[in-house]
């Protein structure tokens, strides 16, 4: 069964109007392969499919040249980043002329860690991040489910809250033990798999990397290394400070996420909803998952998407910036969300087109001028994308 990705869909055949190439990128077991047989189903041509990780596939690209050149239609490479040698290759048959073949490329890593990609193929690839289900893809009515089991697929459909937790428990432990060594890392797994859940525990706030260092007994730049290395797999997300010169000393630390709710929820020992309702970081959860759903809803990019927050207490969630337009949204882990001061503070000093209350009640209301209420449930309904 194939579920949702619409937007995904949309957005990938969008990119091949322009690009020879596209890259979707994103951490493993996310639903790349399963999103790319669907492109290739939908385009209805000759498909060959590779995939790196199988020794017949890596036999049949001893000679990429050879194995490449004469193929048409689409050619699916999974895994990509197992084969870096790939990306020189696949520059000359960007280049012919008419394209007879276009090329998808499936990568557990960010543009940043397939460096040598970017280098080669500049002007020639175009990347699209696919994260787990969103709201759109399972329904407003099933934002509880989404918000406890996270977005990967396997987790998000398993039959019942056991299942799913021993998946994404598999996962975890997979990841650290098995999936960095892939990217070269030499961290050890039982290091990676105690920082990874400090950052659970930091998650929401603003990183303090001297406290994170105390706490590991590590220097601070290995708390940035190890930090990268989540961030380029996709497994944390770092949300950068907005900053300019408004007369008011403003924080320039980022804030760091766990990227996915269903993994947050494993690394803090969290099993079910009411175990969820009744923790400590259960706002800050809920701030996680809406501040993702919202971007992804908006078709913004992450580079576009910033907090703000001055040492005097002002403060916003996210500020997304595009050209001349700014949004900004609070998110509320309750039913009945008020104006505050810091609201009118960041609505007037960042000079925001409208201020967006994202809260988990069930009616939306306007608070004020340009701001408003919008209950997560009608997420997809009250917030239009970006143009």
């Amino acid at each position: 069964m194939f579920l949702g990705r619409k937007t995904d869909l949309d957005r990938v055949r969008w990119l091949f109007r322009t690009f020879p190439i596209v890259g979707i990128l994103g951490p493993r077991q996310i639903g790349k392969t399963t999103l790319a047989r669907e492109i290739a189903r939908r385009r209805g041509r000759d498909t060959t499919h590779f995939d790196l990780e199988k020794p017949a596939d890596l036999a049949r690209l001893a000679d990429p040249s050879l194995a490449l050149e004469g193929l048409r239609g689409l050619v699916v490479i999974d895994e990509v980043q197992l084969r870096p040698e790939l990306y020189p290759v696949l520059r000359p048959l960007a280049d012919r002329p008419r394209r007879p073949a276009r090329f998808l490329i499936l990568g557990s890593a960010n543009p940043a860690l397939l460096r040598q990609s970017s280098e080669t193929l500049a002007g020639r690839i175009s990347y699209h991040e696919l994260s787990g289900f969103r709201l759109d893809d399972v329904g407003s009515e099933a934002w509880q489910r989404l918000w406890l089991r996270g977005g990967y697929p396997r987790s998000f459909l398993a039959k019942d809250e056991d299942e799913s937790l021993v998946w994404r428990q598999s996962l975890v432990a997979t990841y650290t033990h098995r999936d960095l060594a892939m990217f070269g890392s030499r961290i050890e797994p039982s290091t990676m798999e105690r920082f990874w859940k400090m950052i659970a525990h930091s998650h929401g706030q603003v990183l303090n990397s001297s406290e994170l260092a105390r706490s590991f007994a590590v220097s601070d730049a290995t708390v940035r290394r190890y930090l990268d290395r989540l961030q380029g797999t996709f497994m944390a997300r770092v949300l950068p400070p907005w900053s300019e010169n408004l007369g008011k000393r403003q924080v320039k630390a980022p804030k760091v996420y766990v990227a996915d709710t269903g993994l947050l929820h494993v690394l803090l020992g969290i099993r079910e909803q009411k175990d969820l309702e009744s923790h400590p970081k259960v706002g800050a959860s809920f701030e996680g998952f809406a501040l993702e759903q919202v971007v992804r809803r908006l078709g913004a990019e992450w580079n576009e998407c910033y907090f703000w927050r001055t040492h005097q207490g002002a403060e916003l969630d996210l500020l997304v910036v595009r050209g001349r337009t700014r949004l900004g949204f609070e998110i509320k882990h309750t039913d009945a969300p008020g104006v505050t001061p810091s609201m009118k503070m960041a609505l007037a000093d960042l000079k925001l087109n409208s201020l967006d209350v994202v809260h988990r009640g069930r009616e939306g209301f306007p608070m004020g001028e340009r701001i408003r209420a919008v209950p997560i449930s009608r997420l997809t309904k009250d917030i239009e994308p970006l143009r």
